[in-house]
């Protein structure tokens, strides 16, 4: 059974994804986290996020995993924990480049479906639905207003002590929308037959609960 929850940045995928996982016992996979690793790789080795190429020589030649610790997901390089390291600023600048070049893409899609392919997942990114696992039985599509999401990054920062600014943050979302949801290759759209939640004013709790319960229809459906 696969559950693929889409949306833009900001939207509340991996927390609503992690608790959903952990809710039913399940896998959870968070896809983004694999191309932020790719990209700040590239940022700390000098490899030019600008050179496709290279970017795909130097993904080819690193060990990348993801480990399940405690119930939370856990991103390794080369046997280096690198989980906090991927969620800095600079990472988010460039991801959307990173993630737009059909070699890196590629790559990563492929082991995103081999780690589905024997296992009940919930995965989340911008294109699980449509492209990764267009087969998943559960589709999901989360959103909110951009001024909620920028809101929900600030408080992110300000918890790990880092200063943001409202209106940066708001720019930094718009712009990552805009490339998301224009890039040629599996770019940011809600599947025809994905279930919109939107998460503005609401809890976890509320979106998690949901989910849960759409999955339980699905799998009565099949019983």
């Amino acid at each position: 059974m696969k559950i693929a929850i889409d949306g833009p940045a900001g939207a509340g995928k991996s927390t609503v994804a992690q608790q959903v996982a952990k809710r039913l016992g399940i896998l959870y996979v968070d896809t983004g986290a694999m191309y932020r690793a790719v990209t700040l790789t590239a940022l700390v080795r000098g490899c030019s996020i600008e050179d496709e190429h290279s970017l795909r020589e130097m993904l080819d030649a690193i060990d990348l995993m993801l480990e399940i610790k405690n119930g939370v997901q856990h991103v390794y390089v080369d046997d280096k924990d690198v989980s906090e390291a991927i969620r800095s600023r600079e990472v988010t600048r460039h991801v959307s480049t990173v993630a737009a070049y059909p070699l890196v893409r590629e790559r990563l899609v492929d082991m995103q479906r081999r780690i589905a392919s024997h296992k009940d997942v919930v995965m989340d990114g911008r294109d699980i639905g449509t492209s990764v696992l267009p087969d998943a039985e559960v589709k999901i599509f989360l959103t909110a207003s951009i001024e909620e999401r920028a809101r929900r990054r600030m408080e992110e920062f300000e918890k790990k002590g880092v200063h943001a600014d409202y209106a940066e943050l708001l720019r930094d979302i718009e712009e990552r929308d805009r490339k998301d949801s224009k890039r040629a290759i599996a770019p940011l759209k809600q599947a025809e037959d994905a279930i919109r939640l939107d998460t503005t004013g609401r809890s976890i709790d509320e979106v998690v609960d949901r989910i849960v319960t759409l999955y339980r229809e699905k799998i009565g459906e099949r019983a």
